[in-house]
């Protein structure tokens, strides 16, 4: 062998040797999210009990509220619908989020969410990927519950473009509330336990606000929880920009809560992700 020739066993291979075999850049944190996003979207393709939910919830709940209520507290169903069908939007929908933090639960006590950490992808992939495939969710319960209230008689005096500003701002405030629900998937044990905790809360948020009568007609000491409910304001800004009203204070603050639910549950529940054995 010629003194200058490097032995064969020091000799690095050829550039193109095996690169077939070598691995591909992993993807990017939008196109992860996008996967994990679809995933979630399969998940109702294979499992279309998880569509209950977005389907008789706002069904449901519309008719219940209207035919009980409407005679009584407005004297027609239809003068009530006009009343009540932006608020019912927002409770079906605020409803349906409890079920991100039941999924995600769902796949640690199965072993999955092992698995999706495992993957040398964008870590917080899984969890925004999931919210993103419950968001088409929300849109589903959304226009089900518009759909369904125009056949009743509900007539919009903001027009389309009202109606379209109302959903797309009660689909933040659904995505900023559903961290909360993630977060309490990742702490407490069972789906259950996070289904019963998420109830807990959302009740009285729900039923003591302004989605079934005018908080005028409450008792003084509960017009005060009422005014800084949460659910309230979202209430008021979708009721608000449907039928035309001036709209913009609370559409800031309705946005401004959101930004700050996300910014204060969105860290902490990817600590907690990180965290989790």
């Amino acid at each position: 062998m010629n003194q200058n020739e490097t032995p064969l066993h020091q000799q690095s291979p050829h550039p193109g040797l095996f690169a077939e075999h070598q691995p591909k850049r992993s993807a990017g944190p939008v196109t992860a999210s996008l996967v994990y996003g679809w995933r979630a979207l399969l998940r109702m393709k294979h499992v279309p009990e998880q569509l209950f939910d977005v389907t008789l919830f706002p069904i449901m709940f519309t008719l219940m509220f209207t035919y009980l209520f409407g005679g009584a507290l407005a004297g027609s169903t239809g003068e009530y619908l006009q009343f009540l069908l932006p608020g019912i939007l927002v409770q079906s929908v605020v409803f349906v989020t409890v079920y991100t933090g039941f999924g995600l639960n769902t796949d640690i006590s199965k072993g999955i969410f092992d698995r999706m950490r495992s993957l040398p992808v964008w870590q917080p992939a899984p969890i925004v990927g999931a919210l993103l495939g419950d968001t088409v969710r929300y849109t589903l319960a959304s226009v089900l519950t518009v759909l369904l209230g125009l056949i009743l008689g509900f007539r919009p005096e903001g027009g389309l473009i009202g109606v379209v500003l109302g959903v797309v701002l009660l689909l933040f405030f659904s995505f900023s509330l559903s961290w909360i629900w993630t977060m309490l998937g990742l702490i407490l044990r069972t789906p259950n336990s996070v289904m019963g905790v998420s109830m807990m809360v959302l009740f009285p948020l729900t039923f003591v606000s302004n989605i079934f009568v005018d908080p005028s007609t409450m008792p003084v000491w509960l017009q005060g929880f009422v005014s800084i409910n949460p659910v309230t304001m979202v209430v008021t800004s979708v009721r608000h920009l449907m039928n035309g009203l001036p709209a913009l204070r609370e559409v800031l603050i309705t946005l401004g809560m959101s930004g700050a639910l996300i910014g204060i549950f969105a860290p902490i529940t990817m600590y907690l992700y990180h965290r989790k054995q």
